[in-house]
């Protein structure tokens, strides 16, 4: 800003015209230099990290994107590899280009075996950028649905945009949920449909997955049948990477859940289930589900399903009248949608 305001000054005593802009012009010049800065800056942050994992031969990516559960997944399966390798998994909800280039150059460790990163997306493209920047060996795509309807339009853009995870010139096995309707291939493998007899309460969580023809059985102490799907899909890929079906049930067997997510909490002679980072239709249908099985009275607080549509939102508001005798409504943006479905249940807005 300095600078451009001393370039003008030197112009105004040439032309007598320049004047009449006044601050627009050290303002225009200052941000478009601070945006070329910021983008030289960008790209020589995106090519050291580049750099970083390519100059590392002998260390594994796995790349997990989904419209929901990816968070989930990555935390299962880095808790199942865990107990064989070295794994090292991008913190929290880290999920954009920048966030993963930050993360692989400053935090990455030197000894990590298998480096997993969650890939997010708000517009077509954003997943190829990270796929382009890891090159996964091994990819993951969840459940696809709605989420993020505003962003994309469609679910086919959805669908296509999750897809770009495969976009990795070193990739060797995907794993890809049937929600994705992708035509299985010699390196892309369809799963969700091998998970059979899932059984979920307020106790736990057991499943039977088909595992090369013959039937696996699998417990955890997990909340929720739709976890069935985001372990199958850890089960892929630790079996992938060499560990045995007893390692696995093992680690399956002592995972502990993720915080916020159907995190089962009893104080007070009460039963609280923490699903506040549940932000999907049939992640939060399951959990009602669950709810249900509950003797007591029973209470909910909830904002609906943000960034989705009103059909979803009314028929969340349904099952929500059915099981609950209160609801607490928080936030604006379902509000009104929640308040006219709800009926029989007690309503705090």
């Amino acid at each position: 800003m300095i600078l451009a305001t001393l370039f003008q000054d030197l112009l105004c005593f040439v032309y007598d015209a320049c004047q009449k802009f006044g601050i627009i012009i050290p303002l225009a010049i200052a941000q478009l230099l601070s945006m070329v800065f910021e983008k030289i800056l960008f790209e020589s942050y995106k090519k050291e990290a580049s750099q970083k994992l390519m100059h590392r031969p002998e260390l594994k990516v796995v790349a997990i994107t989904a419209s929901y559960g990816k968070t989930s997944i990555k935390n299962f399966l880095a808790q199942i590899l865990s107990k064989k390798f070295s794994v090292y998994k991008t913190p929290r909800s880290v999920n954009t280009l920048g966030g993963i280039i930050k993360d692989i150059n400053t935090d990455l460790p030197k000894n990590c075996e298998v480096y997993i990163v969650e890939a997010g997306a708000r517009a077509r493209g954003d997943i190829d950028e990270i796929a382009k920047l890891v090159n996964p060996h091994i990819a993951i795509v969840g459940r696809v649905g709605e989420q993020h309807i505003e962003y994309f339009k469609t679910l086919e853009n959805i669908r296509n945009t999750k897809m770009e995870i495969i976009h990795s010139n070193r990739l060797q096995k995907a794993f890809v949920h049937e929600s994705a309707y992708v035509q299985p291939r010699l390196d892309i493998v369809s799963f969700g449909g091998d998970v059979t007899h899932v059984l979920a309460t307020l106790e736990g969580l057991e499943f039977d997955m088909i595992i090369e023809g013959k039937e696996e059985h699998f417990t955890c102490n997990l909340l929720g049948d739709f976890n069935a799907i985001n372990l199958a899909a850890s089960i892929h890929v630790a079996r992938e990477l060499g560990m045995s079906l007893d390692e696995i049930k093992q680690a399956i067997q002592n995972l502990q859940g993720v915080e916020h997510r159907l995190q089962k909490i009893e104080a007070g002679g009460k039963l609280i289930i923490d699903d506040s980072f549940n932000g999907n239709l049939e992640g939060m249908l399951s959990s009602y589900q669950l709810a249900s099985s509950y003797k007591g009275r029973k209470v909910i607080v909830t904002p609906g399903i943000v960034e989705s549509t009103e059909e979803a939102n009314t028929l969340l508001a349904q099952r929500i009248d059915e099981i609950f005798d209160v609801v607490i409504i928080t936030g604006k943006s379902n509000a009104s949608i929640l308040d006219l479905h709800v009926k029989k249940a007690e309503k705090i807005l």
